[in-house]
């Protein structure tokens, strides 16, 4: 029996799953150690969460009026 193009398929999807970077390999964590990425990543998540409190509180403030 023939198996068709599933041997292809399975060949272009290995290809383009290997394509991928590991996360200490991507452009943006060039140069930066495991802790200086959590400590970064950890700082931003903080900015946001501030900034989403922020919008919370301006979008009370407006219902109120």
């Amino acid at each position: 029996m023939t198996r068709g193009n599933q041997r292809e398929l399975a060949r272009a999807k290995n290809m383009k799953k290997s394509g991928k970077k590991a996360a200490a390999e991507q452009e943006s964590n060039k140069g930066l150690t495991l802790e200086q990425r959590k400590e970064r990543d950890a700082q931003r998540m903080r900015e946001k969460q501030l900034k989403k409190q922020q919008d919370a509180m301006e979008g009370k403030k407006q219902s109120e009026k």
